[in-house]
């Protein structure tokens, strides 16, 4: 397939899949449940920490935590108390993310928002011109600065270390990109979507392997580096729109 029709498939494949019947189906209707800018950062980021596995498990758990928060979860973050709330939290648990890698993370969210001014101004302060990787290697070194569980520290990945670090970059096209059409919030207006990564797992390499965007096997930071600069000349302004067409490819399609 030459470039052109290529861009041509992926831009109507991006286009049918970016639209708010998305929402239904996907982890990020767990934040669209708020307005706030606050409530839907530590939404999306405690959503997306826990997105891996089946879908349907992913949104329960999602809804479950969102209610242990009292629906109101940047409150919850500012006011929680390990002695007062860290035992209503026991019960949690998605995978091999526990109620004790709960507690740490809302603890460091509440760093991060009372001593470093948020997530996006975390992010920002190490963004490079045109990638968001670094700034997640650092994001990781503010966020588990605090006394925490060696274990915990597998929840959030380290492109530095060669992973693809699929969650959170998914996370950061929630927030960074704007698409017009009411999936991605578009709510960081200090990074551009020109910087992100695609989320690259599964589904999204099978694809991009099967449409010659990828030769690497592995899915890791190698390969997300050749996926970007695959995906940045068939748009450098918005590239992160083709995860809509991988993934929709890849798991609607079985393409």
């Amino acid at each position: 397939m030459r470039k052109a029709e290529l861009k041509r498939f992926l831009d109507e494949k991006a286009a049918y899949y970016n639209q708010p019947l998305f929402i239904k189906s996907d982890p990020i209707q767990i934040p669209h449940q708020f307005s706030k800018k606050e409530d839907i950062e530590i939404a999306g980021f405690l959503v997306a920490t826990i997105a891996w596995g089946n879908r349907k498990s992913i949104i329960n758990n999602g809804k479950k935590l969102m209610q242990l928060m009292g629906n109101s979860p940047h409150d919850y973050v500012l006011n929680f108390s390990e002695e007062k709330h860290s035992e209503y939290l026991s019960g949690f648990v998605h995978r091999t993310f526990n109620s004790d890698d709960l507690v740490y993370f809302i603890k460091a969210l509440q760093h991060i928002y009372k001593e470093q001014n948020g997530l996006e101004a975390v992010f920002s302060t190490y963004s490079e011109e045109d990638t968001l990787q670094p700034a997640i290697h650092h994001f990781k070194k503010v966020f588990f600065n605090l006394p925490h569980l060696k274990r915990t520290e597998k929840h959030v990945s380290d492109p530095l270390k060669n992973s693809a670090a699929k969650r959170i970059n998914m996370f950061l096209r929630w927030m960074v990109r704007n698409d017009s059409m009411g999936v991605d919030f578009g709510i960081w207006k200090s990074l551009s979507p020109s910087q992100l990564s695609c989320p690259l797992d599964v589904h999204s390499g099978r694809v991009a392997r099967s449409l010659s965007l990828l030769k690497r096997k592995q899915n890791d930071a190698k390969a997300l580096k050749e996926l970007d600069i695959a995906l940045r000349k068939l748009d450098p302004e918005d590239p992160v729109k083709y995860d809509f067409s991988l993934f929709g490819l890849g798991v609607f399609e079985a393409f």
